[in-house]
């Protein structure tokens, strides 16, 4: 095999089999498979592939393509599926006499790097904010599927870059299996189909989870799951109000607000953890050693915000005062 090539052309494949190449590895990032593109990015002397040879490896040990055969590409898929665990790429070279103990004698220089499967991003609701969300989620690279039962909101010519699912959301929760690299917002029409929803998705694993709304709405859902025998620690994984302090108004700006705590959250930047109701403070006993009157329970009230958008919570040992405390 002669090592004189021309320096413009990519080697290693005709025509129907690079077609074939493109055509799987856009098939396997459409499945959500976690896998490895291998290149030849540089050969000298005689060497089992030239430049531009490519491979596949995916997290199971499937291959599609060859960068050579033999030791070389043995190595490459060991070298690939230890970068699957890691992520990011690397640079594999080798002398395939000196290193590997091939006869061929040249040197060949790999380029790998981890493809990742684009996230999934679950949008309940197709309102005014959903809208522009869900352009902004596929654009920043996003697998966006939007779910609401209303016809005329859940039309597909609204959201050209997202699969539509025109059904009540919680009939297609139950039949969804998520994964832990999974993203839902929650921005449906109706505060209780909200609340359902937020239970539902809690007890299942997720990247992230987010909910348009405002801070009286956070309040008293918090207070709900906490109600409903939701730890501090679940409770904590709601982001709400969702969306960066950048004032916005409009759905485009709030939908842009939105994205940006959502990519934050993507990209490792740590973000803000849900608001967690305070623990009600426990009653002291009588001195005789027995409680209280059942009466005289621990009530806690929402009480919105103050000047300085703090929340208030006004946890009180009589139903009849107003005096209590502020967490």
């Amino acid at each position: 095999m002669s090592g004189e090539r021309d320096p413009d052309r990519l080697e290693g494949f005709g025509p129907a089999e690079d077609s074939r190449f493109w055509e799987t590895l856009s098939r396997w990032r459409e499945a959500g498979l976690r896998f490895a593109l291998l290149t030849v990015i540089e050969s000298r002397g005689f060497t089992p592939q030239k430049r531009g040879a490519h491979m596949l490896v995916a997290a199971d040990g499937t291959t599609f393509g060859t960068v050579g055969g033999g030791a070389i590409e043995r190595e490459a898929v060991e070298e690939a599926l230890g970068l699957l665990g890691s992520g990011g790429c690397t640079v594999l070279r080798r002398h395939l006499t000196q290193e590997l103990g091939m006869c061929c004698g040249g040197e060949m220089t790999l380029f790998l790097e981890a493809i990742e499967p684009a996230p999934r991003m679950f949008v309940f609701g197709a309102g005014y904010i959903a809208k522009p969300l869900a352009a902004l989620a596929a654009g920043c690279g996003f697998r966006v599927t939007v779910v609401d039962q209303r016809p005329e909101w859940a039309a597909p010519e609204r959201f050209p870059t997202a699969t539509v699912r025109c059904q009540a959301p919680e009939d297609f929760l139950r039949g969804l299996e998520t994964g832990s690299g999974d993203y839902a917002v929650v921005v449906t029409h109706d505060h209780g189909l909200d609340q359902r929803l937020v239970q539902e998705l809690l007890r299942r694993p997720l990247a992230f989870l987010g909910m348009i709304g405002s801070v009286p709405k956070q309040r008293k859902f918090a207070l709900r799951l906490r109600a409903r025998g939701f730890g501090d620690a679940d409770i904590a994984r709601l982001h709400t109000p969702l969306g960066l302090p950048i004032g916005a108004s409009t759905p485009e700006e709030i939908a842009v607000s939105a994205m940006a705590e959502i990519v934050a959250a993507r990209r490792g930047v740590p973000v803000r953890e849900g608001w967690v109701p305070p623990t009600p403070r426990a009653e002291p006993e009588a001195r005789d050693g027995k409680a209280r009157e059942r009466g005289r329970g621990v009530e806690e009230t929402c009480s919105g915000t103050s000047g300085t958008g703090e929340a208030q919570v006004l946890v009180t040992e009589n139903p009849t005062t107003e005096e209590g405390s502020r967490r």
